[in-house]
C-alpha cells in the first residue's frame, strides 16, 4: 500500500489539518462568548449584542455565521412583521459548555496569579 493510501490521523499541529481549523473556531475570544450565552437559552441577534460588551455588530454576525456553517448555531427565522431571528446552541454546539465553562472557571479561579504575574512580568526592568 502506498503512503498516500494511507489516511493520516488528525493533528491539528499541522498547518493544512481541518482539526485546527475547528480548534480556532471555537478557541475565538468571540465564539467562547458567544457560545456562553446561548449555553442559558435562546436569543436574538440583539440579545446577544447587548450581553457581550465590546463585540462590534460585524464581529457578532461573523461569528454566529461561522458557527451556523460548523453546525454549532441554529438561526431559526419566525415570519412575524418584523421578523424575529433567534439563534440556539445545537447538539454539538451544546457539547462545548462544559469544556468552556471549566476553562472559564479555571480563568476566575486564577485570576489573581495571572495578574500577579503580569505585574511582576512587567515590573522587571531588564529582560534579555
Amino acid at each position: 500500500m502506498s503512503t498516500s493510501a494511507v489516511a493520516l490521523a488528525p493533528d491539528p499541529y499541522q498547518a493544512g489539518c481541518a482539526t485546527r481549523r475547528i480548534l480556532d473556531r471555537i478557541g475565538d475570544r468571540w465564539t467562547v462568548l458567544v457560545v456562553g450565552v446561548l449555553g442559558e437559552g435562546d436569543a436574538r441577534f440583539s440579545v446577544l449584542l447587548r450581553r457581550i460588551e465590546g463585540i462590534s455588530q460585524k464581529m457578532l454576525t461573523q461569528t454566529l455565521r461561522g458557527l451556523e456553517r460548523d453546525g454549532l448555531v441554529r438561526r431559526t427565522v419566525y415570519p412575524e412583521v418584523p421578523v424575529r431571528v433567534e439563534y440556539a446552541l445545537t447538539d454539538a454546539g451544546r457539547t462545548l459548555l462544559d469544556p468552556l465553562r471549566a476553562l472559564q472557571r479555571w480563568a476566575i479561579e486564577h485570576l489573581g496569579d495571572v495578574e500577579a504575574s503580569q505585574a511582576g512580568y512587567d515590573g522587571d526592568a531588564v529582560r534579555p
